[in-house]
Formats: structure tokens, C-alpha cells, sequence
């Protein structure tokens, strides 16, 4: 770099030398000339990417709109409030919920015969937390017990616990429950019969355990300190056993259902249950009530959304003098948004019931703003209860999914019709505008470079003329002179 500088330096020093006070500067006058010949081009690319950069905005603006509209639809509909609420005659059964995107209907009865249960054994007294327990090996089997009889379930692994010399009843309590990954837990009761080491599984009726100590201590069989005076199984319980595990048993519509677990899935419909009491000999009635205020209230926000993004249209894409007043994609979603309202969005509907947005009340005015007609939606809600909150599901049909794709097909890059695809071809327009720029730049400075160099030699020429003149007159005047 220094070089070049010395060598700009020196060209400089030249063609002041040469213009001999002429008062031109040359460099100057190339570096002049040169940049008006391209500004016109270079001004026109500059003010077209100012242009697209604003397009891009615009169409960036719109399209954020759309994509934000139908995320925060679908929020409310994944939240559930619109779906059919459930309703249980005797609520203190159970909690009841339902799947979203499926809307139960109808009603059911519910009576609950049996609650799930973990079995919970008290062992023989000890003195206390930390008395010894004995040396040896705790194996603890799982399975079903049924009266004095175990079936081991041989798809559970069982445990085998190692007790050192050095365990107290405290310490085999923390083994039992770090070691069976979740499935037992145990604690040290130290209550009126002295200190009982409890353990407690997991619900089910498969869930039941025996437990089957080998000793290998020095203490007498049966006694405490020696490990097997923690033996247990159905057939020797002499009060060990505080509680036996069982399944939950219950009735939907008369058909008996087993669970290992209070909280039940998968039921018909998509109806949850969390089993609190039983009810033997009074079935409770379950029903679903559509959700008229939420889905009144979410058709309000719906409205007031959509003419957020009509007024964002208005203001990016009214008219040619507008930011978007000739974009494709613009004038593709104003020619969706003015169809919305008679769009069939459920196409499975039977005949009189809800199918349209126009059917929840969404209508379009003159000006082509939205509003809710309260009165049709009144009637909706009415009439057909359950098909206008089957309307509000996260499913393939419904409100949900038709604004869904109707940001989608709005704002897909890949497809020149829509404001992605604007945008596409906006960032490719303004990259090809680059590379303009770019040869204009170089251009330019080529031709500097071709016009400081002819003013140099056009400067070179004009000093030898003078040079030449000015010998010429002072011979005449010495000729002159003489005579």
C-alpha cells in the first residue's frame, strides 16, 4: 500500500509540474469526470435497493401478522377452553379431562367399584433406627398377591440388596429405596411397638412384593440382628401386611375398565379420569357441555385480529403508489382474506350443521373489514351446540387449521405467489443489484485510471509545444534586437 500511495504521490507531483500554473488538477478532474459518468446508474441501483429493502419489509410485516394470528389460535385451542367442558353429576369421584382435538359428546355413567393401591408392609418391631439388622443378601421379588398366595410377575426385575455387618434398620431402609429405582420406597416408623421398618410399592395389583432375606449372620434364626427376621410373604403375614396392592376397577357406560393406576388415559373419546372415591350402586353422570362464552369470546379476538392484518394490508398494499401496490403475494392474501368467511372448514358436516366461518359468525363489510355478527353465532351455539365447538379442535379440519394454512400457503418462500415467495425474489432482485454496483465501481475506476493517464500525456504534449514556442520567441526577439 505504501508503494501505491508513493506512486499516486509521484503522478500527482508530475502533473503539477507539467500544468506548469495552469491551475488544473488533473487527478481530480479524472476522479471528477469519472464519477459523473456513472452516477446516473449507480444512483438509479442505490434508490431501486432502497425500494426493495422497503418491499421486503412490508412483506415481512404481513407475513408475521399471519404466522402470529394462527400460533395464537392454535394456543387457544391446544389450551382446551373451547372444546366441550366435562361435567360430572357427583364431582368428588373423580377429575375428568379431555384429549385436545377431540371433542366428546354426549353423556356417560361412571361408577367406581375399586381405587388403585400400593401395598405398604410394617416389618417386626426393632428397638430402634439403629439396631443392626444382620449380614446377608435382602431379595425382594415382585408379583401379585392374592390372599395367601404370590404369582411373580417375571416381566419386573427383582432386587437383590447387599447388607454389610455395619447396616442399621435406618440404613437398609436407604438401600431398599435408592436401589429399586422408584418402585419401593422405605422409612423407619419409630412408633409405640418400638422402630418398624415400612415399605411402600407402587400402585397396581401386579405391583406386590415378598421379601426373601438370606442370612449369613451368627445370631439366632428369627430374631432381631439376624437378616431373616425381615422375611415376608402372603402365606407366613402375621400383621405385616398393612395394605395390599390393587388395581382400580370402574365402570364407563356399564363396561368394566382395570387400571393400575388412579389416573387413567386412553378411554373412548379421549376422556381422561383421575379416580378420587368410589360410588358402588351410584353411578355418577358424565356429560359435555359446549363452551359458548370462550368460544364467543375467542370469535371477538379472532375478528379483531384479522382486521389487524386487513389494516397492515391497507397501509403496505393499497394502491400502486404503496409499498406493495403490485405485489403478487399481497394481492394473493387479500383475495384469500375476502373469501374467508364463506370457506367450508368442515367439510365432513352433516346437513344443518355449522361448516363456515360465516356459520361462527365471522362476516366481511363493503370496505373489506371483518366483523362478528353475534346474532348468527347466537344461533350456532343454539342449534348445534357440539358442532360448533368440534369447530375449535387441533384436528385436519376446523377454524384452527384453516388460518393455519392460510399463513402457510401466504408465506411460503418456495411458491412466487405468496409474500415468501415476494420476498424471495425481492432479496434476489437486490443481490443482482449488487453485482451492478459492483462493476459500475469497477468500471469507474478504470476509466480514472484511462483519463488521469491521457491528461497526463495530453499535458506532456502541451508543455514540449510551449517549450518549443517559447525558443522560438526568444530567437525572433534576439533577431529583433540586432537589427
Amino acid at each position: 500500500m505504501a508503494v501505491l500511495g508513493h506512486m499516486e504521490n509521484q503522478g500527482s507531483s508530475i502533473i503539477t509540474a507539467l500544468g506548469a500554473g495552469s491551475g488544473i488538477d488533473f487527478i481530480q478532474l479524472a476522479s471528477d469526470l469519472s464519477e459523473a459518468s456513472f452516477e446516473p446508474r449507480r444512483a438509479n441501483l442505490e434508490n431501486r435497493n432502497t425500494a426493495l429493502e422497503a418491499q421486503i419489509s412490508s412483506a415481512t410485516l404481513l407475513r408475521s401478522s399471519l404466522n402470529n394470528l394462527a400460533r395464537a389460535l392454535g394456543d387457544r385451542v391446544r389450551n382446551g377452553d373451547l372444546s366441550p367442558q366435562p361435567s360430572l353429576g357427583n364431582s368428588a369421584i373423580a377429575d375428568v379431562t379431555t384429549t385436545v382435538g377431540i371433542a366428546p359428546q354426549g353423556n356417560y355413567s361412571l361408577e367406581v367399584s375399586q381405587l388403585a393401591q400400593s401395598q405398604t408392609l410394617a416389618s417386626q418391631s426393632y428397638g430402634a433406627g439403629t439396631d443392626l439388622v444382620g449380614e446377608g443378601t435382602l431379595n425382594i421379588r415382585f408379583g401379585t398377591v392374592d390372599g395367601t398366595s404370590f404369582t411373580e410377575d417375571t416381566e419386573q426385575d427383582g432386587l437383590a440388596i447387599e447388607v454389610t455387618a455395619d447396616d442399621t434398620l435406618a440404613s437398609i431402609a436407604a438401600k431398599i429405596s435408592t436401589g429399586s429405582d422408584g418402585k419401593l420406597f422405605a422409612y423407619v416408623a419409630q412408633g409405640s411397638s418400638g422402630a418398624q421398618l415400612v415399605i411402600k410399592g407402587e400402585d397396581g395389583a401386579q405391583n406386590g412384593f415378598v421379601l426373601e432375606p438370606v442370612s449369613t449372620g451368627s445370631l439366632p434364626s428369627g430374631t432381631p440382628g439376624n437378616l431373616d427376621y425381615l422375611n415376608w410373604n402372603p402365606a407366613s403375614d402375621s400383621g405385616e401386611l398393612r395394605q395390599a396392592a390393587q388395581d382400580a376397577v370402574f365402570n364407563l357406560d356399564t363396561v368394566e375398565f382395570t387400571s393400575a393406576s388412579n389416573t387413567v388415559t386412553g378411554l373412548p373419546e379421549g376422556i381422561g379420569l383421575t379416580l378420587n372415591e368410589t360410588n358402588v350402586g351410584a353411578p355418577a353422570t358424565l356429560s359435555f357441555n359446549a363452551n359458548d362464552g370462550a368460544i364467543t369470546a375467542v370469535m371477538t379476538d379472532f375478528v379483531a385480529a384479522l382486521n389487524d392484518v386487513v389494516l397492515l394490508l391497507n397501509e403496505e398494499a393499497s394502491g400502486l403508489g404503496s409499498t406493495l401496490g403490485n405485489d403478487s403475494g399481497a394481492r394473493g392474501l387479500r383475495a384469500d382474506l375476502s373469501s374467508l368467511a364463506s370457506e367450508i372448514v368442515m367439510p365432513g358436516a352433516e346437513d344443518g350443521e355449522p361448516s363456515t366461518l360465516g356459520d361462527l359468525g365471522l362476516s366481511i363489510t363493503r370496505e373489506g373489514t371483518f366483523q362478528l355478527d353475534t346474532e348468527r353465532l347466537d344461533a350456532t351455539l343454539a342449534s348445534s351446540p357440539d358442532g360448533a365447538a368440534a369447530m375449535f379442535t387441533a384436528g385436519a379440519f376446523g377454524v384452527f387449521a384453516t388460518i393455519d394454512g392460510l399463513a402457510r400457503e401466504n408465506t411460503l418462500f418456495s411458491d412466487p405467489g405468496s409474500l415468501g415467495g415476494s420476498i424471495t425474489r425481492y432479496e434476489a432482485q437486490i443481490d443482482r443489484n449488487e453485482e451492478r454496483l459492483s462493476r459500475v465501481a469497477d468500471n469507474q475506476e478504470s476509466l480514472r485510471n484511462r483519463l488521469t493517464r491521457s491528461f497526463i500525456a495530453a499535458q506532456s504534449n502541451v508543455t514540449q509545444s510551449q517549450s518549443t514556442l517559447s525558443f522560438l520567441q526568444q530567437q525572433i526577439d534576439a533577431f529583433n534586437s540586432s537589427n
